[in-house]
């Protein structure tokens, strides 16, 4: 068995970690830490610490750690056929099978699902869509994609352009010719204080039209946005957004794009956040709660309208060329189908929406009346906390003053992992969707001790 400290050694010498301070961590300068673990809501890493995974790993594991009905799905797939591709017409039992209950699933407007790997291939397929489909409708200008500043949709080239967020950008010569960034949905940091939620929503939509206008309708193809901001700090849209979005979309004939990566598959208290905030999309990004990571899978739901002309296209010009080694990859598919199972079985969807609220209103009680806390804030089983300097003007602190890692760090001692979130001083937390109170009532605890510790009162 290896050591410890040998196996430490070897991460630093050949691990490229993502997301990762690279010098920092080949240095030793920041921990490494190895899991081998995890059941319900904890993970356990190599020296036998058991934490709460207040953020699922990464938004991604929704019906929780060690849940035989998935490993056993897989083992038996594998041992019965452990890959075929989905070119020409090819198929699984399971990709078949998978396929039907997300579309049962889905908006009633959606047609088919193409299955990938990771959200980040999702969208990058979701662009090809979006520039065969207008190509087939004789409009080759009708190409740049409108996304929003603090949005997150992969970190790809295209993916990484649509992402609204600096640190996927800088020095990666990103975002690409044809990408363009509007106003972030974010109420708490309007510029207007006067403005109303529904005054803000309407501000929203008027720079997207403006942007629209300037660059020629003509031009624009598409509008990409998740329901809820994600990485971006968990920011749940400002009342009426969506709506006023949708019409300026409609009104210049612009598709929507509704990144689902985060939100689908029950993470709202609803199955798709489509549903949550009435959206009608034209494609829909899965992944994540679509296996909840027990296998890589992403999947690209296409509408009924887009489908049709998909399906001229190819009349007019052949197979559709595009396509991935391991799309509909039927481990994954075999994942997907025993995870959305479960999430019905164990009612996680209800649960998330309850004990999410709960989550929500337990941060509220314990720091809401913090002078450091701007705004606790969330949606279903997604919860965030942002901090400042000063809550009377929000002014933000230094950044060198690290609160949002500080933070992060602190939990960790306490025993619980939540995200410090990019661009802020925000924690953020997206536990599996089968979290109880009781352990809701360990990260609230977990938080209350951190902040008593960083920013003492």
């Amino acid at each position: 068995m290896l050591r410890n400290d040998q196996l430490a050694e070897w991460d630093r010498e050949n691990f490229f970690h993502a997301s990762t301070h690279l010098a920092a961590h080949a240095r030793g300068d920041t921990p490494t830490r190895i899991i081998t673990g995890g059941e319900g809501v904890y993970i356990q890493d190599r020296d036998g610490a058991k934490i709460l995974d207040g953020f699922a790993g990464l938004y991604c594991v929704n019906v929780g750690y060690g849940r035989r009905e998935i490993t056993d799905a897989i083992a038996a797939q594998v041992s019965e056929l452990s890959y075929y591709h989905a070119y020409a017409g090819h198929g699984t039992e399971a990709s078949v099978t998978l396929a039907k209950m997300v579309l049962d699933r889905a908006p009633d407007n959606m047609s088919k699902v193409y299955f990938g790997l990771g959200g980040s291939d999702a969208n990058e397929t979701n662009i090809k869509l979006i520039w065969y489909y207008n190509n087939i409708l004789g409009r080759p200008e009708k190409k740049k994609i409108i996304s929003r500043w603090r949005g997150y949709h992969g970190s790809g080239l295209m993916t990484g352009s649509l992402t609204g967020l600096g640190l996927f950008h800088a020095k990666f010569d990103l975002p690409m010719d044809g990408v363009l960034h509007t106003e972030a949905p974010h109420y708490l940091h309007r510029a207007d204080r006067n403005q109303t939620e529904e005054q803000f929503s309407a501000y929203c939509a008027a720079k997207l039209e403006e942007m629209i206008l300037a660059e020629g309708p003509d031009t624009i193809a598409a509008f990409i946005g998740e329901p809820i901001l994600g990485t971006g700090g968990i920011v749940p849209p400002p009342k009426g957004y969506w709506a006023a979005i949708q019409a300026v979309l409609r009104k210049y004939d612009i598709l929507l794009v509704v990144d689902e990566v985060v939100t689908g598959f029950g993470r709202l208290g609803t199955m798709f956040g489509s549903e949550h905030y009435g959206l009608k999309a034209d494609l829909i990004t899965i992944a994540k709660g679509l296996t909840s990571a027990y296998a890589p899978l992403s999947g690209s739901i296409v509408s009924k309208k887009m489908w049709a002309v998909l399906e001229k296209g190819t009349d007019e010009n052949g197979a559709f060329g595009h396509g991935w080694t391991y799309s509909a990859h039927p481990i994954g598919a075999a994942a997907g189908v025993a995870n959305l199972k479960l999430i019905d079985d164990l009612g996680l969807i209800a649960n998330a929406s309850e004990t999410g609220a709960y989550l929500k209103s337990a941060l509220q009680a314990a720091l809401g009346d913090h002078p450091n806390v701007a705004e606790i804030r969330g949606e279903g089983m997604l919860a965030a906390v942002e901090f400042c300097a000063d809550r009377d003007d929000l002014k933000q602190f230094d950044t060198s003053a690290t609160i949002g890692p500080r933070l992060a760090a602190e939990l960790l001692t306490r025993g619980v992992i939540g995200r410090a979130m990019p661009q802020s001083d925000t924690i953020g937390f997206a536990p599996p969707l089968c979290i109880t109170r009781a352990e809701v009532d360990q990260i609230v605890a977990a938080m209350k001790g951190a902040v008593d510790a960083v920013l003492p009162a």
